[in-house]
């Protein structure tokens, strides 16, 4: 069977990097993107260059309707979807709650909570449609167990509902052999925080994580790999941790 994987917000980063994995390894890439079209075409066009088979498509996850229209475009053009990695997030700006606007909660909860269920629920409804034993893996964030108090509480809570909803739906679907896990990285070099407002954030935590080192993107895309083939046959429900040692 042919291997079709949608990754959300694989323009970068962590995305970018389990794209450009699952590449490498036969799978037929959709890099999802929301405004950046130049860099998610170029993670397409490394993978064509190794020999891949990749397709860029733009679509705001939280949008319900993008997203469907999504789906039917990767299936169209690449075939029946087998794997979905929701990778897709936002945090908004460093600080703490009560300083957040309530307009970025608001886009931080409808991304990383609403974009992963509507993008789940299309998954789920293409694997059925085509007797697809499917696998959707969840990124989450260390900042679920932690709160990250005056930082980006509203991200971390919307994280902790993305681990539970990966636990209630892995359960849901288990008989269909349809899996649903989630791996919860640490900090991680990326464009991340420049992007929350403190460029030079990764000196700071650094000290704090056990490993006294960040996570390189390509760290994080090993295991989201794993979780997605065979050698995962047995695991649904769990949230793997790739935190350092925190």
């Amino acid at each position: 069977m042919k291997k079709v994987l949608l990754v959300t917000g694989a323009g970068r980063g962590i995305g970018a990097a389990i794209a450009r994995r699952a590449g490498a390894q036969g799978y037929a890439v959709a890099v999802n993107f929301q405004r950046d079209h130049a860099a998610a075409q170029q993670v397409v066009d490394e993978i064509r260059q190794r020999g891949g088979e990749a397709l860029c498509v733009r679509a705001d996850v939280a949008d319900r309707t993008q997203a469907e229209r999504m789906f039917a475009h990767i299936e169209a053009d690449l075939g029946p979807l087998t794997a979905l990695v929701n990778n897709a997030g936002i945090t908004g700006r460093l600080g703490p709650f009560m300083q957040a606007e309530p307009e970025t909660v608001e886009a931080v909860l409808r991304t990383n909570v609403l974009g992963t269920m509507h993008c789940s629920r299309c998954a789920v409804e293409a694997f059925r449609r085509n007797g697809t034993p499917g696998v959707i893996v969840n990124i989450s964030s260390v900042a679920a167990t932690t709160g990250s108090p005056g930082e980006y509480v509203h991200y971390a809570a919307s994280k902790a509902a993305v681990e539970t909803f990966t636990l209630g739906l892995a359960r849901e679907l288990a008989s269909e052999g349809i899996r649903v896990c989630a791996v919860a990285p640490g900090s991680t070099l990326t464009g991340i925080h420049a992007a929350a407002g403190e460029p030079d954030r990764p000196l700071r935590v650094a000290p704090k994580i056990p490993m006294q080192r960040l996570a390189e993107p390509e760290e994080i895309a090993e295991p989201v790999l794993w979780l997605l083939s065979p050698a995962a046959s047995y695991v649904t429900g769990t949230t793997l941790r790739c935190t350092g040692g925190l």
